[in-house]
């Protein structure tokens, strides 16, 4: 997903009389638009789809984050003690 400087800027008033065409823009090519206002960014039209990969990886990040710092205050414990674990515990309960 790369920027195309001609194409993929727009100033705000370009984005409210082409609303349409710029949304369908986005969808087809799955390319951002940068929209300026008094000649600098402030905020990117996005298509959905890529919006919610893009989150879904930050959610990752986080998660990685999260065990990493897990791992450093020594909470965590080997996967098969933990595999084991569940298996035992279903079952019991199957």
């Amino acid at each position: 997903m790369s920027v195309n400087l001609k194409e993929d800027i727009k100033p705000i008033s370009y984005i409210k009389t082409n609303a349409a065409d710029m949304m369908k823009y986005v969808n087809e090519r799955k390319n951002p638009i940068i929209i300026t206002q008094n000649g600098e960014a402030k905020a990117v039209l996005l298509d959905i789809e890529s919006y919610q990969t893009m989150q879904d990886a930050f959610n990752l990040l986080k998660i990685i984050r999260l065990s990493e710092k897990d791992i450093r205050a020594g909470e965590s414990r080997e996967s098969d003690h933990v595999l084991s674990d569940l298996k035992e515990r279903f079952i019991k309960n199957g």
